[in-house]
């Protein structure tokens, strides 16, 4: 990547054109994805942590919690690869906060590019991580007896629900990762966040189960209106209440945390 390809002309306001703006957001995004062969740790977080969720959770799990994990992994795997959609958006914080401290953006600064490229790209390039994470999670819970009786519309219905909540919830990372001071503190706030979330959600057991007190928070809990989204898309069912809440939650939350995101972007950058 060279200065000559992220700086095309600029108005004579100083902006830079729309359509050079969008080039240049996927020139960043194809940085980041390209960064990935020399960052074999990059490579493990995105394909060995998402096959190895799998494996846990059915074969650990799943005789004890539906007699096989064969049966535990028809209900559980769409809400493992939720699980794990939201914890991969918090790479984009973590991402943002080590570029951010490590002058990568004050290089970036000299250009004459569009301010919000690098970030939109970073978002970019994560969502498509998401989908490679999904895909191998799935492919994975085929070869296991898993089985997409939804059809084929419903997976990719399915796919663009958890892609469209993750560019929601990426905001909140790009928040995170811009007030956070290093990216161990990302990390230690990601876990203390998501954990509990999704763990009190429908993503692994019946709502059913759970203490009433317990019950009313997982029924208003984004990851049971999602889990259970993209749960019905995947086999089939009734999937109208839970998919509107799961766009209200996400439209919500790109609401909320957007324009924070992008005062703390523009005041470090």
């Amino acid at each position: 990547m060279t200065a000559t390809a992220l700086a095309p002309p600029v108005t004579a306001s100083g902006r830079v054109p729309p359509l050079a703006g969008l080039r240049q957001t996927f020139t960043m995004a194809w940085r980041s994805l390209v960064a990935v062969k020399h960052n074999p740790l990059e490579l493990v977080d995105y394909s060995i942590t998402p096959i190895m969720f799998v494996f846990l959770f059915t074969f650990v799990l799943g005789g004890q919690m539906a007699g096989s994990p064969e049966a535990y992994l028809k209900y559980a795997l769409p809400g493992i690869i939720v699980q794990n959609t939201l914890f991969m958006t918090m790479y984009t914080a973590m991402a943002l906060n080590t570029d951010l401290t490590k002058g990568v953006f004050d290089r970036l600064r000299s250009l004459p590019i569009a301010r919000s490229a690098p970030l939109i790209g970073r978002i970019t390039a994560d969502l498509a991580k998401h989908v490679w994470a999904l895909v191998l999670m799935i492919g994975l819970g085929l070869a296991l007896g898993f089985r997409i009786t939804g059809g084929f519309g419903g997976f990719l219905l399915g796919t663009l629900l958890v892609v469209v909540f993750a560019a929601a919830v990426s905001w909140c990372a790009v928040l995170i990762g811009m007030l956070a001071g290093d990216a161990e503190k990302v990390q230690a706030f990601a876990f203390t966040l998501i954990f509990p979330i999704t763990f009190t959600s429908s993503a692994f057991v019946i709502v059913d189960t759970m203490p009433g007190w317990l019950q009313a928070w997982s029924d208003v809990n984004p990851v049971t209106h999602l889990s259970d989204a993209f749960r019905g898309l995947l086999l089939g069912g009734a999937v109208a209440e839970p998919v509107m809440w799961s766009l209200v939650w996400a439209a919500g939350i790109a609401v909320v945390f957007y324009p924070l995101a992008m005062r703390a972007y523009r005041a470090k950058v």
